[in-house]
């Protein structure tokens, strides 16, 4: 069984449903299952804290669950051109992974949602790869052999899927970003099976 490790943070919902449906594209390739998971807030005042288990969704990540994943799909909404704090603040935490070269040669993905068309998908998406390199994995994008990277009219780059949520926050992806983000689940789950093999 090849294990993709979707991993994401989400405020408004946006990522998280693109989590569900990039985990709907790799459990569409035989032998491969998603493990999703999630991060908790973080938060400016030093005494406060997330409950050690979410009151809903996911279940928040552990170390372990990068370890022991042949992919990994790495989400987050947009905060001005960037990852959001939480996700950083996760990945900050993964330096003993990256010692012991645990991530290494594995295939990775990124995903986003921002709340405009110009709102920094790209550079989010970009950002979100730094990391992932650093830690040597190997990173994949969208190809435009995806019909609908040529047709979308909001989300969707080569770098990877992306939502255009609008400012109310919209979680409800349009057909193009739908598609796409289960192409990038897809196409993750397929090289991961293919480098474990």
């Amino acid at each position: 069984m090849t294990e993709i490790l979707v991993l994401y943070y989400s405020q408004g919902g946006s990522v998280r449903e693109m989590a569900q449906l990039i985990a709907r594209g790799v459990e569409s390739v035989a032998g491969a299952k998603a493990r999703i998971r999630t991060v908790p807030k973080v938060s400016t005042v030093c005494e406060a804290t997330e409950p050690e288990i979410p009151t809903s969704g996911a279940p928040y990540a552990e170390l372990r669950d990068l370890e022991e994943c042949a992919g990994l799909a790495l989400g987050s909404p947009t905060r001005f051109g960037n990852m959001a704090a939480p996700l950083k603040h996760f990945l900050d935490t993964t330096g003993a992974l990256w010692i012991s070269g645990a991530l290494a040669g594995k295939p990775a993905a990124v995903f986003t949602s921002t709340s405009t068309q110009h709102g920094g998908q790209e550079s989010t998406l970009l950002s979100m790869m730094l990391p992932l390199l650093h830690h040597g994995m190997l990173i994949l994008g969208v190809p435009y052999t995806e019909a609908a990277l040529n047709r979308t009219a909001s989300g969707g780059t080569p770098y990877g899927a992306s939502h255009v949520a609008g400012t109310d926050d919209d979680p409800q992806l349009s057909d193009d970003e739908a598609q796409l983000a289960r192409a990038l689940g897809r196409r993750l789950a397929s090289i991961a099976a293919k480098l474990a093999a």
